[in-house]
């Protein structure tokens, strides 16, 4: 047994950070860390320049419109409408849903319009505070392929049947509450969801709406537009005559002429809405992601899982042990390369968040709002996902004999699948490997009512940020723990 089994354990954490800190090599890893990832960062916010072409010609994008709680949105959407003041309701049968999808041109230059509906265009009963966009609203719909919905206030979404048919639907307001029906026949009711919009005005406006999102390929959004037709329409509370509004329609460079408007046909009884847009999350037309700045953070971590295999390795070319460090030795290993790991990433986060976001403004780009809460989380969570890579590395050291190998295998657990994810290839690998960790460094949600593509660069991640930590977290420990058993057997 060596004598490290013998000395106390503070001893031996003291002697292990003694070793570390005066270890060149050691400290300019680490430093090659930060410096690799800040660049890389504020190389990206530095060069990012966003336009937008608006009714002033082309220039600065505006900000993103922010809903209720803080978060960007799209609020565009064609509504015909009617004011209800005090309690009423509105019930109408969407009899027929149709809609024209961009798909990828199959004649250079020319535009490949199809009839279809992407699986998120929506049509259905509406009730919200006013027209003005961002403003809380409740909504009961039919979906192109996700049956009968309720969402609200943009973020917020409840699956009802999966209808795909002729479908009934019913909204019902009683002073802040607002209450989503459908039914089959429009005889027997089902309830899809109750929700309390807190500070709903006397006055609401009520009626019907159709919207779509773009068809989503090439990692952008084409153009996509829904039809909707409505009968059997009957309101309660409000009888005034339609009104109607192209709810953020966008103008062409001209500021006159509306870009791919939407409309209303009425036809006896019949009242045929067309729309385009989207009344939801805005997860990639939102602006800049802050988790954007931390793009080269897989690269970074390189010197990081390298530093941690040589810290093993050194002892074994040493000759300190033959096979693999004593326990006492190794927990201490674990503790201060964690350790060191831990403020390395959070030097690092704590630089390249804050700076390129201040850089990206200072471009005049738009930014994904994010709350204090929220980037706090990444930069601490990069720095925590830094420390449990580490340890993983470290593990996976004392488990292997070449040192070669042991890192191999760490970049290929850890790198590897960030990197192809990134390239929207194999996404899934973030799921089951250690890349999972990067999960944390998201700064705006996945929506599930919201299709992006499968990328990284898209804001993608499989899994939720806590989640995907734990992840990496889990194979550190195991990791360790297989060292730290094998270690155990051989004293």
């Amino acid at each position: 047994m060596s004598s490290f089994g013998h000395d106390r354990f503070p001893q031996l954490l003291r002697a292990e950070w003694t070793r570390f800190r005066t270890a060149r090599g050691w400290a300019l890893a680490m430093a090659a860390s930060v410096l690799v990832t800040v660049s890389l960062g504020l190389l990206v916010a530095g060069g990012a320049r966003t336009t937008c072409v608006t009714g002033k010609g082309e220039g600065p994008c505006p900000a993103p419109l922010v809903g209720p709680d803080g978060t960007a949105v799209r609020d565009k959407y064609y509504f015909v409408h009617q004011p209800l003041k005090g309690n009423g309701s509105i019930t109408a049968r969407v009899s027929d849903m149709t809609g024209q999808v961009r798909l990828p041109d199959a004649v250079p230059g020319v535009r490949n319009v199809q009839e279809g509906v992407v699986p998120w265009a929506k049509a259905g009963l509406l009730v919200r505070q006013s027209l003005q966009q961002g403003t809380p609203y409740a909504a009961v719909m039919l979906t192109g392929a996700h049956g009968v919905r309720m969402q609200y206030n943009y973020t917020h979404d409840v699956p009802g049947g999966p209808h795909n048919g002729p479908q009934w639907l019913r909204l019902t307001r009683s002073g802040d509450t607002v209450t989503g029906y459908e039914s089959d026949d429009g005889k027997t009711w089902t309830e899809v969801s109750t929700v309390e919009l807190t500070g709903l005005p006397e006055t609401v406006e009520i009626g019907l709406f159709a919207t779509s999102p773009g068809a989503l390929w090439d990692m952008a959004k084409a153009f996509a537009q829904a039809t909707a037709t409505f009968d059997r329409i009957t309101l309660q509370g409000a009888n005034g005559s339609w009104r109607r509004d192209d709810v953020g329609v966008s103008l062409e460079s001209d500021g006159r002429t509306p870009h791919h408007p939407g409309g209303v046909v009425e036809s006896g009884d019949k009242l045929i809405v067309t729309g385009g847009g989207d009344i939801g999350p805005a997860t990639v037309e939102g602006g800049l992601r802050a988790d954007l700045m931390l793009i080269g953070g897989a690269i970074g971590l390189i010197p990081v899982l390298v530093g941690a295999v040589t810290f093993v390795t050194a002892d074994r070319r040493r000759g300190l042990f033959r096979t693999g460090p004593p326990v006492a030795l190794l927990a201490a290993k674990a503790v201060v390369i964690g350790a060191v790991a831990f403020v390395t990433g959070l030097v690092t986060s704590g630089v390249v968040i804050p700076a390129g976001l201040a850089m990206l403004r200072a471009n005049q780009n738009p930014i994904q709002p994010i709350t204090l809460q929220t980037e706090l989380r990444v930069i601490a969570g990069y720095a925590a996902l830094t420390a449990a890579a580490a340890v993983l590395a470290l593990g996976l050291a004392a488990l292997v004999k070449r040192a070669v190998v042991a890192i191999g295998l760490a970049i290929a657990l850890v790198v590897v699948p960030y990197l192809l994810a990134t390239a929207g290839l194999a996404p899934w690998l973030l799921m089951i490997t250690p890349a999972a960790g990067f999960a944390i460094t998201q700064s705006v949600p996945t929506f599930a009512h919201v299709d992006v593509d499968p990328s990284l660069l898209g804001g993608y991640y499989p899994l939720p940020p806590w989640a995907g930590l734990a992840v990496t977290c889990g194979y550190a420990a195991i990791a360790l723990g297989a060292a730290i058993a094998a270690g155990s057997r051989r004293s």
